[in-house]
């Protein structure tokens, strides 16, 4: 069983792949590195926890058919 995020992380991060989709990918160290340049973020450990579940939200989103 993994950790449980709390739900400010989770919020976070949801928010922000939805107003910029293509801002992230499925990559850690990316996400990392974009979200260094957003003023959200006051510590790097929050950091580092929303770009891990952006990535979890990445995989999870399912594919639109073009």
């Amino acid at each position: 069983m993994g950790r449980v995020r709390p739900t400010y992380i989770k919020r976070l991060a949801k928010d922000l792949v939805k107003a910029d989709p293509e801002r992230f990918t499925q990559d850690f160290e990316e996400n990392k590195e974009e979200l260094k340049d957003t003023e959200e973020f006051e510590s790097k450990k929050l950091r580092n926890r929303v770009a891990g579940y952006i990535v979890r939200v990445k995989e999870n989103k399912p594919k639109t058919p073009q």
